[in-house]
């Protein structure tokens, strides 16, 4: 089965308190400079980017690399231009107008829950390609078929939900973590996971690969998988 999906890796921002955001309407950087210019080398060196459907609602993400040079390489590869976009989604309740579909002239993926297809594909069939993702969505299934559309190294890039999807069902590799000089404090705001059953928890712990400071906040790596790939991403 491992075999049968892409190697990924969630990247992840949080506060010191283990929130993605604050209960505001406004987005919460909890990143820097520094940290946007590595995110973007990841992204660069992906085949597709995976984020949920609230984070498509909520943040209104282009999911794009912005060098040009990194944009250049990815050519002279004899790659697309850009990363895939890939979002999943179990009420098809998304804007077509939203950065993720409009920014970018490359493919779009829409995964959805079975009962939602035909709605999906009345709404989004204009801007992405909707695909039935099982009832309800399933990332095992996504995961197997995006390494059927030849997507090797795949990025998530949240949210908490996605994140906690992939981690307790063992389909995540890798893990950068980057951690915030802030808190929260919010009940209401959203962590970087939910409840669930993690595969490390107890005695079993993941494995810390290295730390690194980018300025005023640092970036945590971690091994989670034997597929884990010491190599930098």
């Amino acid at each position: 089965m491992a075999d049968r999906r892409p190697y990924t890796l969630l990247s992840c921002g949080m506060s010191l308190d283990g929130y993605l955001d604050d209960a505001t309407d406004e987005r919460l950087l909890l990143s820097n400079d520094a940290d946007f210019d590595r995110v973007d080398e990841v992204r660069a060196a992906s085949d597709a980017i995976l984020v949920g459907a609230a984070t498509v609602r909520n943040d209104d993400p282009r999911l794009q690399v912005r060098s040009p040079e990194r944009v250049a390489r990815r050519r002279a590869a004899g790659r697309p231009a850009q990363p895939l976009k890939v979002t999943v989604t179990s009420r098809a309740k998304l804007d077509s107008g939203a950065r993720f579909f409009t920014v970018g002239s490359g493919p779009k993926l829409v995964y959805c829950a079975s009962d939602t297809v035909d709605m999906a594909i009345e709404q989004l069939s204009a801007v992405a390609t909707v695909v039935d993702g099982g009832r309800p969505v399933e990332l095992r299934r996504v995961s197997e078929d995006l390494f059927a559309r030849g997507v090797r190294r795949l990025m998530v890039e949240g949210g908490g939900e996605v994140h906690t999807q992939l981690l307790t069902e063992g389909l995540a590799d890798e893990l950068h973590l980057v951690v915030a000089p802030i808190f929260v404090g919010h009940p209401g705001a959203t962590r970087f996971v939910g409840p669930g059953r993690f595969p490390f928890s107890g005695r079993r712990r993941a494995r810390l690969v290295s730390t690194t400071q980018l300025d005023d906040v640092v970036l945590l790596r971690y091994a989670l998988s034997e597929r884990f790939s010491e190599r930098a991403w």
